[in-house]
């Protein structure tokens, strides 16, 4: 899956951005806030950080701390999206959302349609910054918690209620749905090795 930019290193600590296509609120069409979390156990289980997240029903913002794996980080977040990607697709199939379905199909091109691709299920870029310092991961966390209480279709009436978030733990002290590293611990971590 392209990327606007590619990301230059193979390790750091990224605000990841990727949205569904069209902006469809695919993962609370499909309730598949979990193929999130099964991602993130899937980047914990390769050495990698969740610091902290929020999963909105039509894109996903994430700080990861990025491990030197030998992999491009542009590779791991394209596989995260590729196998949610399938896995929103099986549920909206088992839903018998042929609707969203039917408009998913219409999304890929005839290039795409010709590698054999079926639905467009995210936006094909994902967004990227790199966080050099603890103020601007403050800064995005600040952010990201926000969005659920933004809007005219507000989700919740303070961060911390919002469940599909680390809000609870950066407000709270207590972990959320699913855990995370606070981004204070990651001064003592090398992340190269």
């Amino acid at each position: 899956m392209p990327v606007r930019k590619t990301i230059p290193e193979k390790d750091g600590v990224y605000f990841i951005t990727f949205t569904c296509a069209q902006w469809l609120p695919l993962f609370k069409i499909s309730d598949s806030y979990d193929s999130v979390y099964n991602w993130f156990d899937y980047l914990k289980a390769n050495g990698h950080f969740i610091v902290g997240y929020i999963i909105m029903p039509n894109h996903v913002h994430a700080i990861i701390a990025f491990r030197n794996t030998g992999k491009t980080i542009n590779s791991i977040v394209g596989n995260g999206k590729r196998f949610m990607a399938y896995d929103i697709v099986e549920r909206l199939q088992q839903q018998n959302c042929h609707d969203v379905i039917a408009v998913m199909q219409k999304m890929v091109n005839n290039t795409q349609k010709g590698m054999n691709k079926q639905h467009e299920v995210f936006e094909p870029s994902f967004d990227w910054k790199e966080c050099r310092t603890p103020a601007f991961i403050e800064q995005k966390l600040n952010y990201i918690h926000s969005n659920p209480c933004k809007g005219e279709n507000k989700l919740a009436n303070l961060p911390e209620e919002y469940i599909h978030s680390s809000a609870k733990f950066y407000i709270t002290g207590k972990q959320g749905i699913y855990p995370v590293t606070s981004y204070t611990l990651l001064q003592d971590i090398d992340l190269s090795k």
